[in-house]
């Protein structure tokens, strides 16, 4: 709800950075009905995180799959998940150069995810306010139907609130403390990417 999908598009039209959204690979998983994907269903319509388990083998599976640069979107959530994303980036002499924290009103948020509507096979993200599709409930590009997450509303919303603040805070001091940690502020997507821009434009060109 913070607009991570939005920046995460936007990062990979700008610099060509394979994105991956563990959002979307945990729907896709979900869809395609596979072990992990049910696993992840009941927690997901229950307003509930899906177990470090299952994200990190998700994501360990996606890393697999690329070369070259690439931004994780979602990932990770907390201390343990990180540590077993450092794991992985180690074995394979990829340390970590960058974290990206978002700062958005929790107001704004709510109203974001409340009206957010997911094409699930591509990952893009409508919403009813600022950014509707064409044709209502219908997908721009493949005309294909759009989904409204089960746990996109406000009881569901201060579940994973209570739960991100619990894990994330902590999460982001360990990064803050290994350096990499950056924090960019604002109620709108676009208020937000000419910071995130300038930012990995002097920092990786």
């Amino acid at each position: 709800g913070a607009g991570k999908g939005t920046q995460s598009s936007r990062v990979r039209e700008s610099f060509g950075i394979t994105a991956i959204s563990s959002g979307d690979v945990l729907r896709r998983n979900i869809a395609e009905q596979t072990v992990a994907g049910q696993k992840a269903a009941a927690a997901v319509a229950s307003g509930l995180l899906v177990s470090d388990d299952i994200i990190v083998d998700l994501i360990r599976n996606e890393l697999g799959k690329i070369t070259g640069s690439w931004l994780l979107d979602g990932f990770p959530r907390n201390i343990a998940q990180a540590q077993a994303l450092d794991t992985m980036l180690e074995a394979n002499n990829q340390p970590l150069n960058a974290v990206v924290n978002l700062r958005v009103s929790e107001s704004v948020i709510l109203q974001r995810i409340v009206e957010r509507y997911v094409h699930v096979p591509s990952g893009r993200v409508y919403n009813l306010t600022y950014n509707p599709p064409k044709t209502p409930g219908v997908d721009d590009v493949t005309g294909e139907r759009l989904e409204h997450r089960p746990d996109d509303n406000p009881e569901s919303f201060r579940r994973r609130l209570e739960q991100y603040h619990k894990l994330t805070e902590p999460l982001l001091e360990y990064y803050d403390k290994s350096g990499v940690l950056t924090s960019f502020a604002g109620d709108t997507s676009d208020a937000i990417f000419p910071q995130f821009y300038a930012f990995l434009d002097q920092r990786f060109n």
